[in-house]
Order: C-alpha cells, then structure tokens, then sequence
C-alpha cells in the first residue's frame, strides 16, 4: 500500500489549495482516510477524516473552510482548504486504514496503518 500526497504550496491569506492523495494497492471505499497536519514544535493533529457510511470529521480549526471529498475510482482523496490562514501553516500527511474507525479513534494517529509523505503548506500573512 502506497499513499501520495500532492498539492502544497506557498499562498497568501484567504488562499486556497486542494491537497491530493493517491492511494495504490488500496482500495477507498470502504475504510478511514485522514487527513493530519503538522506545524514546527507541534504535535500532529487530525484536520479531516472521512469513514464509510459515517460523518466526516472536521477538527474545529478547519471546519467550514475545508473540505475532504474522495473519488473511488481514481483512488484519490482530496483536501479543499479554502480561506487559508497562517495557523494553517504545516506538513499535511493523509492517512488510511482499513478499518472503519469509531469517533474516538479516528483523531489518533496509531489509529491508521498507511501514511503518506506529507505535502507542506505555507500560508503568508
């Protein structure tokens, strides 16, 4: 299993960008698929997560102004950040398991088994 994300750039405030996330030898319609960042000197956070059948999550940070969406059939997960803001500034890594995870563990990182490489996002005020 392989998961590559793409998209990252450097944009102004208000901003947006569509992050990407190809997935191989992974099949997306049935599973968990995140989406984490992480900002020098913090700890990696959940931003999104999409299960089957179930609610996507948002962490607070980032609701209404993102949006996870996949395409089966290309096997790509996409992250749509719109009205960026220098606090989004980060490493964006996309995660996946199998699993279908539950709400308490779809935020833990040792939740999902496959990572991507991350894509940076700077974001300039």
């Amino acid at each position: 299993v392989q998961l590559q994300a793409f998209g990252g750039g450097l944009v102004q405030t208000g901003r947006s960008l569509r992050l990407s996330c190809a997935a191989s030898g992974f099949t997306l319609d049935y599973g968990s698929i995140a989406w984490f960042r992480q900002a020098p000197g913090k700890e990696r956070e959940a931003v999104s997560c999409i299960r089957t059948s179930r609610t996507p999550y948002y962490a607070d940070a980032v609701k209404g102004r993102f949006t996870a969406s996949r395409d089966n059939a290309k096997s790509t997960v996409y992250l749509q950040m719109n009205s960026l803001k220098p606090e989004d500034t980060a490493v964006y890594y996309c995660a996946a398991t199998r699993r279908n995870l539950i709400s308490s563990s779809m935020q833990i990182p040792t939740s999902y088994d496959y990572w991507g490489q991350g894509t940076q996002v700077t974001v300039s005020s």
